[in-house]
């Protein structure tokens, strides 16, 4: 049964990238089934009719597919809600009355743009330097031409389901983007169409995590646990195994 609630939303604001942020508190009713970022959405325009600034943040398909809701919810990236989005977070996971903690991503690798919304940009870049194959478009083979075992191709989509929303950096005691790397090269080493690129493709996807500011993984598993779509470190497991054999074939 739908019902009003009343929370205390103490979000981070931060004019722009080099300004120094702070919590500000507002009041904002909503009901039990309505959304979080709906709630944000009557918080904004309750700011906007008073003449004050709204929140920024971002969002895209609200169908927890993109995975541009990067929201830190009371310290759980996209929220207390076990593998989902904070667009499929509704605010009958809150109590009536209580404080909820809203910030950005917190990572070297995403520079925050403004309150809540930070560039992400830099997973984009690890995508460029390897997350794809070589080939001609246009003249795809019939699906039954490379025969593919089930437990293979399974797995390859299970890696595939990363929707690059940086929970798992965010996540991270050291701003690790392993789990992210490791689910694309995952689904691509799993498969014969990604093994003729695996060496090089390891090697530069980890040489430009690095360099973009990410941390070393340690195992312990935050990443895989705050994960919207419970994407496994097995695979991280599997990346180190492609960047050792690419490293001993130099």
């Amino acid at each position: 049964m739908e019902k009003n609630i009343t929370v205390t939303l103490r979000v981070w604001r931060q004019k722009d990238a080099k300004s120094k942020g702070e919590f500000k508190e507002y009041k904002v009713t909503s009901t039990t089934d309505t959304s979080f970022l709906e709630t944000l959405d009557i918080l904004n325009e309750d700011l906007v009719s008073k003449g004050e600034e709204p929140i920024m943040f971002d969002h895209d398909c609200r169908e927890g597919i993109c995975g541009m809701c990067s929201l830190y919810i009371n310290g759980h990236p996209h929220g207390p809600a076990t593998k989902a989005t904070t667009c499929q977070l509704y605010m009958r996971r809150f109590k009536d009355g209580e404080t909820i903690t809203v910030e950005p991503w917190r990572s070297a690798g995403f520079p925050v743009i403004k309150d809540c919304m930070v560039d992400r940009g830099a997973y984009d870049k690890i995508m460029q330097a390897g997350g794809f194959i070589s080939v001609r478009t246009g003249s795809a083979e019939d699906a039954n031409n490379i025969l593919i075992p089930k437990e293979k191709a399974d797995e390859a989509m299970d890696a595939a389901t990363c929707i690059g929303c940086g929970a798992c950096a965010a996540a991270c005691k050291n701003g690790s983007a392993m789990l992210f790397v490791s689910a694309k090269v995952s689904q691509l080493a799993l498969l014969p169409q990604g093994r003729v690129e695996a060496a090089r493709r390891a090697k530069a996807m980890v040489a430009k995590m690095d360099e973009l500011g990410f941390g070393n993984c340690t195992n312990t598993r935050a990443c895989e646990a705050e994960c919207p779509k419970g994407i496994s470190i097995a695979n991280i497991a599997r990346l180190n195994r492609e960047f050792l054999k690419a490293k001993l074939k130099d």
